[in-house]
């Protein structure tokens, strides 16, 4: 292999071209700076991409357009014309034991399909955890059990959280479940029923409607890419990132490796989105070991979707998507995107997305397509949802490195790499959601990636406040008149954090 030279007019170069790399380009360009982005992968998104396969598309998970950043909002519909969104209604439910329960939980509807005599078993349930409150509300079991009882709880929280972190509730602290299921309790619940509300405001996380782009949010980030080329910015796609060169003080030069050949990047700025752990590791000179340490104990969960092609008659329910509670069954969650998107799909047919988390190189991630087509048919005809002699065709999308891993050291491993680059690069900029091993949505990813840009120019912005609330809401409040604007990039204007602390994982 032999190193070649780089565009010397392209001095900013940006690693990934996911939602915040591509944002970070769009905005350069905006005022006139070219860059140079390099991915990896041969599909630009990231996690936010749209997959096709013979003409079908599906999302990994599902991506709804909305945010409380108006900065977001704007280059939204900077991007994509109005006509390419769609206004689609939110609908998610749980599957439970052949029924579908409200989300989030309503008294009426819950107690009702539970049967009149394991209804008064959950009540009976929580009214002793009333009387003796668990010991451990610390942590997520304890906490739940407290203002559900044990019954709701294990019909619908501790399944299904296992299924998404891997570890038992009863291992996790509470402060996540506080987040998500902020104000709810069975007796909210029950008053909730009797007197509800439109968009259901006083709960977390509810909205009632969503923007969604036509073809999915693929459409975004591939017209995304269109743009910045028009703007002079190269996106070099294949070309995966194997040194960061760095020199007095400062990043210098990104080397990219595509075909088995290198190519040398000049680089005044590097906006990266890559893994912020094999940030570190490309570094050249290397890290000191204990910068290195750092890194390495830095973990993410996986993803896998086995997307199966189904007779549009054989799908009567009409949500998004769906939680699977059983646990009997591995997949966490069923996309329905025929309810996304009309245009995700053929006439007369549709696509269900089976969710699984997983670990890169474990049973399910390394089993073929076809055994994994087989399994998640097999799983709908099991669940009672759909004759597994219906399902057509089937395809299996794996993204690695799709959740940052929070355990008890994380932050402190983040810190420690965040001051080694401010004293050894600090022309390079972690952003987005593995480049900052944050939790990210894909408007915090856009949200850090536009601060960024503007303190490549003067701003001083703390790029990592954003998204670091205790609570996450998606309720979109607007100051009251007069009140003064809150400063980009404060902790005051984050967008909300959404994952909880974890066993501390123990490397195989």
């Amino acid at each position: 292999m032999t190193d070649q030279p780089g565009d010397l007019a392209s001095d900013v170069v940006i690693i990934g071209a996911g939602p915040a790399g591509l944002t970070a380009a769009y905005e350069l360009g905006k005022v006139g700076r070219r860059s140079t982005v390099l991915e990896a992968d041969d599909v630009v998104g990231g996690i936010s991409r749209t997959v096709e396969r013979d003409g079908w598309r599906f999302d990994i998970g599902g991506h709804r357009f909305f945010t409380k950043v108006a900065a977001v909002e704007a280059f939204w519909h900077e991007v994509l014309p109005d006509e390419d969104f769609m206004l689609r209604p939110r609908k998610s439910r749980i599957y439970y034991r052949g029924k579908f329960y409200d989300y989030p939980l309503k008294a009426s509807n819950a107690l009702g399909n539970l049967g009149v005599v394991e209804a008064v078993r959950c009540v009976l349930s929580y009214a002793w955890a009333r009387v003796r409150p668990p010991a451990r509300q610390d942590m997520y079991e304890g906490w739940l059990v407290a203002r559900f009882g044990s019954r709701l709880y294990h019909h619908f929280f501790k399944t299904y959280t296992e299924k998404v972190w891997g570890h038992p509730p009863a291992e996790m602290p509470a402060d996540w479940a506080a987040q998500r299921v902020k104000n709810l309790s069975l007796a909210s619940a029950v008053i909730n029923a009797l007197t509800p509300k439109r968009n259901q405001k006083q709960i977390t996380s509810l909205i009632e409607e969503f923007q969604y782009p036509r073809l999915g949010p693929g459409m975004m980030w591939e017209r995304c890419r269109d743009l910045v080329e028009e703007q002079g910015t190269k996106v070099l796609m294949n070309t995966r990132v194997v040194r960061i060169r760095h020199s007095g003080g400062r990043a210098v030069a990104v080397v990219g490796e595509h075909d088995g050949a290198t190519t040398e990047y000049p680089a005044s700025a590097v906006i990266s989105s890559m893994p912020i752990n094999q940030l570190v590791q490309v570094m050249d000179p290397p890290v000191p070991e204990d910068v290195r340490r750092a890194a390495d104990a830095l973990y993410y969960r996986d993803f896998l979707t086995v997307a199966l092609v189904v007779p549009e008659s054989a799908v009567p329910w009409d949500d998004n998507w769906i939680y699977i509670h059983d646990p009997t069954v591995k997949t966490m969650r069923i996309q329905n995107f025929g309810s996304w998107s009309p245009f995700l799909v053929k006439e007369g047919r549709n696509v269900l997305g089976l969710e699984y988390t997983v670990e890169e190189g474990d049973e399910s991630w390394s089993s073929p397509d076809e055994v994994l087509v087989r399994q998640g048919a097999a799983e709908l005809g099991q669940l009672g949802l759909l004759d597994p002699s219906q399902v057509e065709a089937g395809y299996v999308v794996r993204m690695p490195k799709a959740y940052p891993y929070y355990d008890q050291d994380y932050a402190a491993n983040v810190d420690r790499i965040r001051a080694w680059l401010s004293s050894h690069a600090p022309n390079v900029f972690p952003v987005g959601r593995n480049g900052m091993h944050r939790y990210n949505n894909q408007d915090h990813s856009m949200y850090t990636a536009m601060l960024t840009v503007e303190n490549l120019f003067g701003a001083s912005h703390d790029v990592w406040s954003v998204n670091v609330e205790d609570e996450y809401h998606e309720i979109n409040q607007a100051p009251a008149a007069g009140a003064a604007a809150v400063a980009p990039g404060s902790s005051a204007k984050g967008t909300g954090r959404d994952a909880p602390i974890l066993p501390k994982k123990k490397r195989t």
